[in-house]
């Protein structure tokens, strides 16, 4: 008998046994946590694992019981659904998944859903690592479902920016960039200083090995989706949850909490980007929504079609042409909130500038990041640490190139097809599974995100904000006399190279001000 907070999509997972890749990710980890919180009567949920740095699988699970996305979990007495997770070593990475022949066959009899977020992110990465990992490691989970016995749904995570080489996209599967066999044949028989060479050959219009190989990967799903019920989502830059499991809860660095993170540590004081362009951000709560409400409801048109798969589903978890975001709406706010939640251990005051170009962004990160990182990096080595400002913002430098495709670029990707699945749903599931952003309001969702960034990315307690909030105090009255000081240097040394009088250097001074500014 279904329980009084049944819905169709609760009622759907209950007694369901879930396989999920990619569980120790941002994804992954947050889809266990909603599953377990609000499907009471899910089955077992098998997570695929590597043994790694001397721990095994079971060591590993205990240390992903551990993340602050259970942190609920005891105060809404749960601890004891912990239980039905069930680690299984293996792979995405290895021929067949990694796994031993008992946990396949567990698998293969057991599993009925299958959500695949396994992938790398590293958008520097080769294309020999990402054609293994991201291509073939969706093949290989293909084949795997091909086993199952019980198989009702594979939800594949994949990524808005797969089609990144146009602006205007649509929910729909484009033609493949490429024969995928070829490219596993490169990538296995060719060194990667080959392979570098013929990249820009390979790729066409891709900006990047990511985008390119999750665009094949898409492809291996189409293949098998007229055997089983099959959907894709297509996340955009996700990012710190909007409701659930509680406001602003983040683990990834990516995105804008990474720099938020450094901001708020007065560590990262200038930022290249263009605040009138739409940044394509969506919440982790949302995505996972998403991708559960998908395996419900590819399974639910297979009964409708005379219990055979539909088309395959395509959904784009996304804000751009529906929820619109810039930061234009959060340039005047950005430092405020940085202030309301400061660190206790920043190092200088907190002033985050957004600049429109990669030029003007260089000038400004020679003086304000190289020049304070050489200075904290020395202070820090003398004192026995580990200096590490100078290696970031190199690493920073020598990405923009690279990134600067996609930090000034706008993408409008359609919704129209998630917006619709949003109002066909359940009235009960569309707020426990709430896929529409209607009703998000950007800045006090970035005001949570940069509370969350504090708590759960920098490991500050609450209980500290305002020891935190006099070290600010403290951190703005240097900062305003070091910026005193600046500026007189600078009056004097106009007088000591011009030779002119105090009055003229005097007007000088504020267009120094203004073209500083600018930086």
């Amino acid at each position: 008998m279904a329980s009084s907070n049944s819905t169709p999509i609760t009622d759907f997972y209950a007694g369901r046994n879930v396989f999920i890749t990619g569980a120790t990710g941002f994804v992954g980890v947050t889809i266990v946590e909603k599953l377990l919180r609000d499907v009471p009567d899910v089955g077992t949920v098998y997570l695929l694992m590597r043994a790694k740095k001397g721990k095994s699988v079971e060591e590993r699970l205990e240390e992903l019981k551990a993340n602050s996305v259970f942190d609920r979990f005891k105060e809404l007495q749960l601890e004891s659904r912990l239980s039905k997770i069930v680690p299984i070593e293996g792979d995405v990475g290895l021929e067949h998944l990694g796994l031993l022949t008992k946990d396949r066959e567990t698998l293969i009899a057991n599993v009925n859903v299958v959500f695949h977020s396994a992938a790398t992110l590293d958008f520097f990465q080769s294309l020999k690592e990402t054609t293994n990992i991201n291509l073939r490691g969706t093949r290989r989970v293909v084949e795997l479902c091909q086993q199952l016995r019980k198989l009702d749904a594979l939800v594949h995570v994949s990524s808005a920016y797969v089609n990144s080489y146009l602006t205007e996209v649509e929910e729909k599967l484009y033609p493949s960039p490429d024969d995928p066999e070829k490219i596993i044949q490169l990538a296995e028989t060719l060194n990667d200083e080959a392979l570098k060479a013929l990249e820009p050959k390979l790729l066409k219009d891709h900006p990047n090995t990511y985008t390119f190989t999750k665009h094949l990967a898409e492809h291996e799903v189409a293949k098998v989706s007229s055997q089983f019920p099959c959907g894709i989502v297509r996340p955009s830059m996700i990012t710190a949850a909007w409701k659930e499991p509680i406001p602003g809860w983040t683990i990834s660095k990516n995105g804008p909490q990474g720099f938020f993170m450094g901001a708020s540590k007065g560590i990262l004081r200038r930022l290249p980007l263009d605040p009138s362009i739409i940044m394509d951000y969506i919440p982790i709560d949302v995505v996972v929504n998403g991708i559960i409400t998908t395996g419900y409801y590819v399974n639910s048109l297979k009964a409708k079609n005379g219990d055979r798969p539909a088309e395959l589903q395509i959904f784009h978890l996304t804000s751009s042409t529906y929820k619109p975001f810039r930061f234009d709406l959060l340039k005047d706010k950005i430092n405020g909130y940085l202030h309301d939640y400061p660190l206790n251990s920043a190092v200088w005051y907190p002033n985050l500038r957004l600049v429109r170009s990669l030029m003007l962004f260089r000038l400004g990160a020679i003086l304000f990041h190289f020049i304070p990182g050489f200075i904290l990096d020395f202070v820090t080595k003398v004192s026995g640490g580990r200096p590490i400002l100078i290696r970031l913002h190199k690493n920073v430098w020598n990405s923009l190139n690279t990134l600067e495709r996609f930090i000034f670029t706008e993408w409008h990707f359609d919704s129209k097809r998630l917006l619709a699945l949003s109002k066909s749903m359940n009235p009960a599931d569309r707020t426990k599974f709430n896929i529409d952003i209607g009703e998000l309001t950007w800045d006090e969702y970035f005001a949570n995100t940069i509370r969350g960034v504090r708590q759960y990315l920098s490991k500050e307690s609450p209980k500290n904000l305002e020891k935190a909030r006099s070290k600010d105090k403290i951190l703005l009255g240097l900062h305003v006399a070091l910026q005193l000081l600046f500026f007189f240097g600078v009056f004097k040394l106009i007088i000591c190279v011009t030779g002119i009088s105090n009055a003229k250097a005097a007007l000088i001074m504020p267009v120094f001000y203004y073209l500083f500014g600018l930086i």
